[in-house]
C-alpha cells in the first residue's frame, strides 16, 4: 500500500510543477534539449561516422565530397 501511495503522490507534483510552469518556459527547456541531443550517427556508431569522412576527403585529394 505504501508503495502505491508514493507514486500516485509523485505524480501529482510532477503534474502541478508542468502545470504551474508557463507554456514558454517548457518551450524553451524543449528547445535546450533538443539543440543539446547529439546526432543519432554518433549515439548508435560513436566517432566512426567522422573518421571516415575526413579518410574519404583526404583519399580523394581534398576534394569536396558530396555529403560533406
Amino acid at each position: 500500500m505504501g508503495k502505491s501511495d508514493e507514486l500516485v503522490k509523485y505524480v501529482t507534483e510532477r503534474v502541478v510543477r508542468y502545470i504551474d510552469t508557463p507554456r514558454e518556459v517548457r518551450r524553451q527547456v524543449r528547445a535546450g534539449r533538443k539543440e543539446a541531443k547529439e546526432p543519432w550517427e554518433v549515439r548508435w556508431f560513436g566517432m566512426l561516422p567522422l573518421s571516415i569522412r575526413m579518410w574519404r576527403k583526404r583519399w580523394l585529394g581534398g576534394k569536396d565530397s558530396p555529403d560533406a
